[in-house]
Formats: structure tokens, sequence, C-alpha cells
């Protein structure tokens, strides 16, 4: 609906001509490097070369994406190629607006891709969408949206569990692979961040909040309003949610849309060697214990 509504109404504005210069005052400054502001443990040495920083990074990636995404976004479930258009950190500080994506693509779609710049505008605004429900409810990130989860019986975490998810040892690969993206460039693509929330969700059986928080504190794009509200979403908390209760399952994700392993080759270095840890939990264990939560919620009898 809230799509909807939009598409409904006028189309957006242009964006404002940036001014060519602009007055200041006269006073003293630091340099910047004086701060010291860069991590002072070598977690983040690749982000230099993922990231661009500030407009000039954000015109550069979105002209990428138009010249070479665009046309493969129908494939954007699949982690392995790059078909996303990596714009979130930079719509996240600002340094480019949803004005200026949405009449960027508007400028170059043809009629064979049409359905894929339709479908990148609408994700665009599902951010819109977060924004307008951390409007109107201040504390997204620690009340549930849908009261009746105030009920579900969360767990004490395992803090074995809760570490190996952290830094992508749960044997489980489309997780891990993940887990060590996000831990080295600092994102994770799209799909792939809805499996590891939905694992420590529904298979390790911890609160949605504690992996809201991990992902705020680690991910280059983390978001007050888009973070919390997709943690709900999967949890099914939220407003947004599906009318049942959604369990990914790990390893047929990782089948459909990373078939030939490109993406968990890729980040997991003893990905199909000796090295590689075996799973922490059993996928169809778990989701059948999330499932009796859910009907324990609910007052249901959980089914046999």
């Amino acid at each position: 609906p809230f799509w909807k509504s939009i598409l409904a109404g006028p189309a957006p504005r242009q964006s404002v001509t940036a001014p060519r210069s602009i007055a200041g005052v006269e006073a003293t400054s630091d340099l910047l490097d004086s701060w010291n502001l860069f991590p002072d443990r070598p977690w983040a040495n690749d982000f230099p070369n993922q990231w661009t920083p500030g407009e000039t990074g954000a015109r550069e990636r979105l002209e990428r994406f138009l010249d070479n995404g665009l046309a493969l976004y129908h494939r954007r479930d699949e982690p392995g190629i790059e078909s996303t258009s990596g714009l979130s950190p930079h719509l996240r500080f600002g340094e480019i607006s949803p004005y200026q994506v949405w009449h960027a693509v508007e400028s170059v779609v043809t009629p064979e891709t049409r359905a894929n710049a339709s479908r990148f505008l609408s994700e665009v605004g599902w951010r819109e969408f977060s924004y307008h429900q951390l409007f109107h409810n201040t504390d997204l990130h620690r009340r549930n949206l849908r009261a009746e989860f105030d009920e579900f019986p969360w767990e004490e975490p395992n803090p074995a569990h809760l570490s190996a998810w952290k830094k992508g040892k749960t044997g489980v690969e489309l997780v891990d692979a993940g887990m060590r993206e996000l831990w080295k460039i600092g994102t994770m693509h799209n799909r792939v961040r809805m499996v590891a929330a939905s694992f420590l969700i529904k298979n390790l059986g911890i609160d949605w909040r504690i992996g809201e928080a991990w992902f705020w504190n680690t991910l280059v794009d983390a978001d007050e309003a888009s973070n919390p509200a997709s943690w709900q979403w999967v949890a099914g908390s939220g407003y947004d949610a599906a009318p049942y209760f959604r369990v990914f399952n790990p390893e047929l994700q990782a089948a459909k849309f990373d078939p030939d392993s490109v993406y968990r080759a890729r980040w997991i270095e003893e990905y199909n060697t000796p090295l590689y840890p075996e799973p922490i939990v059993s996928l169809s264990d778990t989701r059948a214990r999330a499932l009796a939560d859910y009907a324990t919620m609910r007052g249901e009898r959980p089914q046999q």
C-alpha cells in the first residue's frame, strides 16, 4: 500500500542544483588526520578497496550500476554476481538522494530494462517506507511493532552460538559467507542478510534485537530506519511481515541463488575443505522448535 500510494502521486521532484560555493567563517580548525579516526585494528583494511566515501564515490557507483547492473537486476538475489547498486552506504550518509537515483534511472531506462528499473526503484521505496515507520515509531529498534511478539518465548542466547554467528563459523555455508563478507568489507548482499537474520532468530532462537545491534555496529550502511525495520520484517514482528511465520532454509537458498558456490567460495577461505566446521545446530530441529514457539505465542497447540 505504501509504494502504491507513492506511485499514484506525482513523480519525485528534481534534486536541487548544488551551489558553486558556500560562504564560510574564519575559524581555527584541526587537520582531520589529527583526529585519528581510522580504526586501530586491521578489520577495516579492505574498506578503501570497496568504498569511496563522498558524493563523487556515490555518483561513480550509480553510473556503474546504470551501465552494468540494471540490465542484470532481475538476478539481484544471486550474491555471486554484481547486479545490485551498492548505493546503500551513500544513501545512508546523504551523499546521494533518492530523488537523484530515481531520475537517473528514469533517464536511461529502456523497454528492455523497465521491469528491472521498477523493481529497483521499489527497493529504494522500501528504504522510504522504513523511515515512515521510524517517524511514527522512534523506538523501532527496541519495540516489536506487532505487540503479540512481546510474548514470543525467546531464550537466553547461547554465547557459543552467538559468537559463531558473528564470526561466520556456524557451519551453515550461506550464513557464514555473509557474516564474513560483513566483517571483511562492512556490507552483505541483501538476500544473504535475510538468510543470516532468519538463522539467528529462527534457528538459534535469539532475539532479533541482538542481531540488529550487531548489524548496527558492523554495517557501513547501518541505517536507523532500514536496519531495525528489516530485522522486524524477518522476525515477523514488523508492519510489512508476511501473514505466516517465515523461516528461510539456508541450504535451499544457497542451492537456488548460489548454485555454483561462487559467493560461498569467495568469502569462506576453508570452503569445501576438512577445516570447515560442522553445523552448530540442526536446521530441521530448530525450525520445528521455532514454529512451536510461534504457536505458543499465538496460544495454539504446537503441531506434533
